[in-house]
């Protein structure tokens, strides 16, 4: 299903699918594409963000059956970027989060246009993206919105600039970002720009920095949208019989 363009409507509508998204994910991940022995949980909170979903594993020293290893099946991306951070850095104090169901290892966020209202917002959602990743927990981004005036390039750079500074240019009429990042000792983005019309990319939701499953975004944004009731699908598209 095409990506929508969601500056057409308010935010509370928007929110709405937000919200049925986020549990639509959280359900068809726990329904067998997670490995036995992880959990995706819905608006539980992570070193200050609350996350849209939080994939969890019941112990933290257990290897990931089922998922896919880098080394064999690389992630495709239109870009694939890696950061080592400096000595000090590196040695700064982590934080580890428990659940009562297991410890977080990855988070889903779905960026919605509270987060690029103003300044101090959006400061908020990239220091506390980039606490994620530095505290060892891997982060799937996705932003249907196109960049402001405070995310000139899109998100990806506010939040990468913390690990390494560089030049950043999407393919033209693809403003919009799906980002995922594996939190190894070597950060990776694995980057893959996209504009209203495009299906969401297969991206990496990573369970250890070496591994990971194909995260199920257009299958559950397309059943997010079948869901929604008609004037919504109407208010979006223009369109009510635009399925």
């Amino acid at each position: 299903m095409p990506i929508h363009d969601w500056t057409r409507v308010y935010t509370g509508l928007f929110h709405h699918f937000h919200q049925s998204w986020v549990i639509e994910l959280a359900n068809t991940l726990n329904a067998g594409v997670l490995p036995v022995g992880y959990s995706a949980l819905a608006e539980q909170r992570a070193i200050g963000l609350v996350p849209d979903v939080l994939t969890l594993q019941h112990s933290v020293s257990r290897p990931a059956p089922g998922g896919l290893a880098v080394a064999e099946r690389p992630p495709r991306a239109w870009a694939v970027r890696q950061a080592d951070e400096d000595a000090y850095a590196a040695k700064a104090n982590r934080i580890a989060i428990h659940h009562p169901l297991g410890e977080v290892v990855a988070v889903i966020e779905i960026v919605s246009p509270g987060n690029k209202s103003s300044r101090a917002a959006l400061r908020s959602f990239t220091e506390k993206a980039v606490e994620l990743v530095r505290g060892g927990i891997h982060l799937l981004v996705v932003d249907l919105f196109p960049p402001s005036d405070r995310d000139p390039h899109g998100i990806h750079p506010a939040i990468w600039d913390a690990f390494l500074e560089e030049p950043f240019e999407p393919p033209p009429g693809k403003n919009l970002t799906v980002v995922s990042y594996a939190a190894g000792e070597t950060k990776v983005a694995y980057v893959d720009p996209v504009g209203v019309g495009d299906p969401l990319p297969e991206m990496p939701l990573f369970l250890t920095p070496g591994t990971y499953i194909p995260a199920p975004l257009e299958a559950t944004y397309q059943a997010t949208w079948d869901h929604c009731p008609a004037p919504l699908r109407e208010a979006v598209t223009g369109d009510q019989t635009d399925q």
